[in-house]
């Protein structure tokens, strides 16, 4: 290398993997106490990686032509689960293709459409609980976002498949519930199919497992059309790109499990500690509920979206407890200059979302969980990017939003919860995320009132 990193870490590069994979969360702590807001870790099969914390440097980051970045490149430690024709694995003209293909369904008067059945969705999981019993917050909240996903995405709501889907998806995905189970997706020599008894084998026949039933589901639409449908998936069917191709059936499905990674684990897991934090601070959950309560009954799921309260509360959530430590990151083609530091070609650059949300200097008191933060001040894009930035943003944070928001308001104006314990809870690694360890012990206390959203929009 001719310029020389930023703040290299010294030592060796397997332990630095092995503490990136154990807590990334501590070791940002760790290093950018020792170098600031930009330091180079070494992690072992990955190599050289600079972890940036400076809005400034993100900026401009964001701000230059994505042409200048491989992205899909710097994320190959998906393509085992997403597959190669994932959105997130995409870079240039096939990138540009498929956002375009994808956009429609998560925006606009789409939204419309959703929110009136994820409330519902949140409703029917809710109307489970019993008074005085306990439940695990983020297990809860897995059931509903899956809800999300089978019926809004993939257009599932009852018959065989969805019933083979439905447990099919959870077992896959809890593969990797913990550090060292995540360490697979890590070391590439742990990644060998020896037999059905090995993780790896195992994770590969659910996998395909979950191909097959998905690619008959697109077989069938095929067959009996998909007109009228308002799911995700009828929609990227009918898409068309400007020479008048459609998305084959290996993109539909790659992109179809890219949602499912990016959007059923992260929601679950968001809502999960959203609903710690109202419950650990009383007046959190005072200023919440009259809010909603002042909304009266039957209100229409957009316009309980619309709360401002409701709103910083996800956003101050989200700003906490980013479900990823740091952003996709970007390998620079060529050699560049960002906000005076000189980077060569091949250079992977890792803006760290966990970094900017903590600093002191943009949010007063930052590991102090206070909503009213986002009702006295506008952050910028790269003050503030729990859904990353410029023309990788993630396509999905709208409908998210909206989940987030509608869930929370459905479960608080019927319920009284409670935490079983008063005591802190810990981020841990599942997968490439980050979620509460535990998941979050609550207990429905008492209930509360009709529903607060209409039953037509």
């Amino acid at each position: 290398m001719s310029t020389q990193l930023p703040n290299c870490i010294p030592g060796s590069p397997w332990l630095q993997l092995r503490h990136w994979i154990a807590d990334p969360i501590q070791f940002q702590e760790k290093y950018s106490q020792l170098y600031g807001d930009i330091f180079t870790m070494q992690l072992a099969g990955l190599g050289f990686c600079v972890v940036i914390g400076n809005p400034q440097v993100i900026q401009e980051i964001f701000n230059r032509d994505s042409k200048q970045f491989d992205v899909g490149r710097a994320n190959a430690l998906a393509e085992p689960l997403v597959g190669r024709n994932s959105l997130m694995l995409l870079d240039g003209d096939r990138h540009r293709r498929e956002r375009k293909l994808l956009m429609p369904p998560f925006h606009g008067e789409r939204l419309h459409t959703y929110a009136q059945q994820i409330c519902l969705i949140a409703d029917q999981v809710a109307s489970e609980w019993q008074v005085g019993q306990t439940f695990v917050a983020r297990t809860a909240m897995q059931k509903v976002s899956l809800e999300v996903i089978l019926q809004i995405v993939f257009g599932l709501s009852d018959g065989e498949r969805y019933q083979q889907l439905k447990p099919l998806l959870t077992a896959w995905l809890d593969m990797t519930d913990s550090p060292l189970r995540s360490s697979i997706l890590f070391l590439q020599f742990l990644q060998r199919d020896w037999g059905a008894w090995t993780p790896w084998g195992q994770m590969k026949r659910r996998q395909r497992q979950v191909h097959d039933l998905l690619q008959a589901e697109i077989e069938e639409r095929r067959q009996t059309g998909h007109q009228g449908r308002t799911d995700v998936l009828s929609l990227m069917m009918a898409a068309r790109d400007e020479a008048g191709q459609a998305m084959t059936d290996e993109e539909l499905r790659d992109e179809l499990l890219s949602i499912l990674f990016a959007g059923h684990e992260t929601t679950a897991t968001t809502l999960a500690w959203a609903l710690y934090q109202i419950h650990r601070l009383p007046d959190v959950r005072k200023n919440l509920v009259q809010e909603l309560d002042s909304l009266g009954e039957h209100s229409a799921p957009m316009k309980i979206a619309q709360l401002p309260y409701l709103t910083a509360v996800c956003q101050e959530t989200l700003r906490m407890y980013p479900v990823l430590p740091v952003l996709f990151p970007r390998i620079t083609k060529s050699a560049m200059t960002i906000a005076g530091y000189q980077f060569d070609a091949e250079t992977t650059l890792m803006p760290s979302i966990y970094m900017v949300h903590m600093r002191e200097d943009l949010y007063p008191e930052a590991h102090h969980f206070k909503p009213e933060r986002f009702l006295e001040r506008q952050y910028s894009p790269s003050e503030y990017f729990p859904f990353g930035g410029g023309s990788r943003r993630c396509l999905g944070y709208a409908i998210a939003q909206l989940e987030m928001k509608l869930v929370l308001a459905t479960v608080l104006s019927k319920y009284d919860l409670a935490l079983v314990e008063d005591q802190p809870v810990q981020l841990r690694r599942r997968g490439f995320t980050l979620a509460p360890a535990g998941g979050v012990q609550m207990k429905m206390t008492g209930k509360r009132s009709t529903p607060i959203y209409s039953t037509s929009i």
